[in-house]
């Protein structure tokens, strides 16, 4: 990936100018996100490819940064065992008969998905169906609609089969009255996995043998759904993230809470003999106040998956990677609106649109090479998906991420692999400085770093013995305290990603009297903002800042990204 177009941390702009103060109180919610979903119930006696899920529709209520509590109508499981993935979610996960977006499905390429759909929304809704674009599927049950079959309001029930799945992101939705039934909550994705037998063989975790050597993290955990995106050697990755945009107009939301309540209360009388029975929510003219990602607002959005303050919308937007790391981006607009979507610190790789990857035309070697462009702001038209890769090194900054120093005694050598970083297949492989491009070594930027005289555990050069004076000063810049400009210490004091920096986050200053300290992680990273480069579509309710925006953080690679957190 090329880094000369790399945007620095906080571009100058009036939106970016008032951001810089608020991310740094930002940087307390360290939940990290992934892409969590559902997979199948057991296959049936002598079927290895079946997977069955039963869901339901029906209607509740989602929450906003505002307070507002917004009518909706969603798509959740229709009760009994779930099982969810990524593993680690098992004993958080939850799926309610109705959430934002709709459960995610995560599949295998060559699988039969059974999904059974029960219309359980508010009497007058009418019928509601699933579409899966993209997708070969055959229906049955139910009635006849304009695009599928439909599920009779009231419990009744229609059947959806697909086949030939091919590996991929894709968005399913509701097929009948979209105008309203997709405004209201009906959305969600399906994630489709290369087969087992189909994943490169040169797809292992870039970060693996990091790990491995510090010694730290559960490696009984992989937060990926799988070691590539397709069955193709240029798509392999270490992590992964899921983001669904949409927006929101709650005033059609309001006319559908008001007619059910009408329905449902009304009794004939003599005077008034007749009771509405059918809704007729208007959908137009369409003026969208809340702007989500994964049903979530800024800065609900970086809460963790799964919190329990969120019971119908479960998903977060809260990205977080290290150096280097191949970092999967599936993104689906899921809404009336393009959301044109910017991702600071890099451009993003795009590998393939709405499941099909975009090979070079030119390329004769089989198979192809990837031939998606890079993208300085990544647009989604309504249905539209893309996979992408996105990854951070630090390589155009101009000073050394790691703190190195001649006179330091962190690791003073910088042996480049061929693209210039000291990596895994750089001889000798040792692993503290993990993915630096070696141009900047030597080149620190801190005269003064925060925890630069301590101590921090460094078990590859000194065996698990404790060394003093891991970060090296020296630079052409002097940092504030923490405490000056931060609501205590959540800023991290200093702006290095070496091993060390878990170990010298923290200022001399104390944050209360007597120098106790209210952190309740020693997460210390560099944040971005990822947000949309439509203006109005990071706020709430016109409020700034809100809507389609979280932050991205890098994180330095001794520090194990939970993504249950």
């Amino acid at each position: 990936m090329n880094h000369m177009n790399m945007k620095t941390r906080f571009a100058v702009t009036p939106i970016h100018a008032v951001l810089v103060a608020a991310m740094v109180l930002l940087l307390s919610m360290t939940a990290s996100a992934t892409t969590p979903g559902i997979t199948a119930a057991a296959p049936a006696t002598g079927v290895t490819s079946n997977s069955t899920f039963n869901l339901t529709a029906t209607d509740g209520y989602m929450t906003q940064p505002d307070g507002t509590q917004i009518y909706s109508w969603g798509v959740g499981c229709a009760g009994g065992a779930v099982t969810y993935a990524p593993a680690a979610f098992q004993s958080l996960g939850f799926c309610p008969a109705m959430q934002i977006p709709s459960p995610t499905l995560i599949v295998h390429e060559g699988d039969t998905v059974t999904i059974t759909l029960t219309n359980n929304l508010p009497k007058g809704a009418g019928n509601t169906s699933l579409v899966f674009p993209g997708i070969t599927v055959a229906a049955s049950g139910g009635a006849a609609g304009l695009l599928t079959q439909e599920a009779t309001n009231g419990g009744g029930t229609v059947t959806y089969t697909l086949t030939n799945l091919t590996p991929g992101t894709r968005a399913y939705y509701s097929g009948t009255q979209t105008d309203l039934q997709v405004e209201m909550g009906m959305y969600g994705a399906i994630v489709v996995l290369p087969a087992a037998a189909n994943v490169p063989s040169n797809c292992t975790p870039l970060n693996s043998d990091v790990f491995q050597k510090l010694g730290i993290g559960n490696l009984g955990y992989d937060y990926r759904l799988s070691p590539s995106a397709y069955d193709h050697p240029e798509t392999c990755y270490d992590r992964e993230y899921l983001f669904q945009f949409m927006e929101l107009d709650p005033v059609i939301h309001r006319q559908a809470e008001v007619q059910k309540q009408a329905i449902a209360s009304c009794v004939a009388t003599t005077g008034a003999p007749y009771c509405p029975t059918v809704m007729d929510v208007k959908t137009e003219p369409y003026h969208p106040r809340y702007f989500l990602i994964n049903g979530r607002s800024m800065p609900d959005d970086m809460d963790p998956d799964y919190a329990p303050n969120y019971p119908n919308q479960p998903y977060n937007g809260n990205p977080h990677m290290h150096p280097g790391d191949l970092t999967l981006l599936r993104t689906i607009g899921q809404g009336h609106w393009e959301h044109p979507f910017h991702e600071h610190a890099n451009h993003v790789r795009i590998l393939a649109r709405d499941g099909n990857l975009i090979l070079s035309q030119n390329d004769k070697q089989v198979p192809a090479r990837l031939g998606g462009r890079m993208e300085f702001t990544t647009d989604t038209y309504p249905g539209q998906s893309y996979d992408g890769i996105f990854y951070w090194t630090g390589k155009g900054l101009g000073w050394d991420i790691f703190g190195h120093t001649p006179a330091s005694l962190n690791e003073q050598t910088c042996i480049p692999n061929a693209d210039g970083y000291y990596t895994p297949a750089s001889p000798p492989n040792s692993i503290p400085n993990y993915y630096e491009w070696c141009g900047d070594h030597n080149h620190p930027l801190e005269a003064n770093p925060a925890g630069g005289a301590g101590t921090a555990l460094n078990p590859i050069t000194s065996g698990g013995s404790t060394v003093a004076g891991q970060i090296g000063g020296g630079g052409p810049a002097t940092q504030f305290d923490p405490l000056v400009a931060t609501n205590g210490l959540w800023y991290n004091g200093t702006p290095y990603l070496g091993h060390t920096a878990v170990e010298n986050n923290r200022g001399a200053t104390p944050l209360v009297p007597g120098g106790a300290s209210q952190n309740p992680l020693a997460e210390s990273g560099i944040a971005f903002m990822w947000h949309s480069h439509n203006e109005r579509e990071i706020t709430t309710n016109d409020v700034f800042p809100g809507g389609m925006l979280m932050m991205m953080l890098v994180d330095p690679s001794d520090w194990f990204i939970d993504e249950t957190l």
